[in-house]
């Protein structure tokens, strides 16, 4: 009888280095991983973000911290920015603002009802992202054509709700606090009154209104009253065909 394999347990170190990062210095601080105890504030370092590499600067220095499940899921420092990886910061940087200040002109001309919210480019392959937030779906083909043509790298339009746009731009709301979407949420998901359907949000107090324009995440935790789960709205009584 072949002997039972035991599975070998994941091992976990016993403290942890964490920095706070702004990804590409914009929103709020996020806590990171590194292995780099060197790291300072001001210090530019390359993160692993979407599949993808960026950069973010450090404001928040190294703490040593016990060790704790959660962590397993922070996101880690690639490495700090040397001499190299700075001035391809800096053409990131340029390149962004570039980006951003054609597509608004381009916006405009074409009259594309669309807000653009960020522009960045990538460490791993020539393109440049832009993303937007729009009421309905917008025909950006020759907006793309014309970006293309001008940077001559491959664009992509990354479509982000206002929920996503308030998280990465940050922001204060009503309460004097940081938004709860860009300072410890990390999954954005509607919220609905509970047993009251769709009720159009105009309808609502303004005081349960975020900055995105969406009810208000905190909700969740404040009031009894609200869930995840959209409710299907009551059926219309209709009359009795005799």
């Amino acid at each position: 009888m072949a002997p039972d394999i035991e599975e070998a347990e994941e091992t976990y170190p016993d403290e942890a280095i964490v920095i706070g990062v702004k990804v590409r210095d914009l929103g709020e601080v996020k806590k990171t991983r590194t292995e780099d105890p060197s790291i300072k504030i001001g210090d530019w370092v390359l993160l692993d973000l979407d599949s993808d590499h960026t950069f973010g600067k450090v404001y928040l220095p190294p703490q040593h911290l016990p060790f704790s499940p959660p962590m397993r899921a922070m996101r880690s420092v690639i490495r700090k920015a040397n001499e190299e990886d700075e001035r391809g910061i800096t053409r990131q940087q340029r390149l962004a603002q570039d980006g951003h200040d054609y597509c608004l002109e381009l916006i405009e001309s074409l009259n594309l009802e669309m807000k653009l919210v960020e522009v960045f480019g990538s460490f791993l392959r020539r393109s440049l992202t832009f993303t937007y937030t729009a009421d309905e779906r917008i025909d950006f083909r020759q907006l793309v054509k014309d970006l293309a043509r001008r940077f001559g790298c491959r664009i992509e339009m990354r479509q982000i709700s206002t929920r996503e746009e308030a998280g990465r731009l940050s922001g204060v709301d009503t309460c004097g606090l940081v938004l709860c979407c860009s300072s410890f949420l990390t999954d954005f998901k509607p919220v609905y009154p509970r047993g009251r359907g769709d009720g159009p949000i105009h309808n609502m107090d303004s005081h349960r209104i975020g900055v995105c324009g969406r009810l208000k995440c905190c909700l969740l935790y404040e009031e009894e009253d609200w869930t995840l789960t959209r409710r299907k709205p009551p059926a219309l009584i209709r009359p009795v065909r005799r």
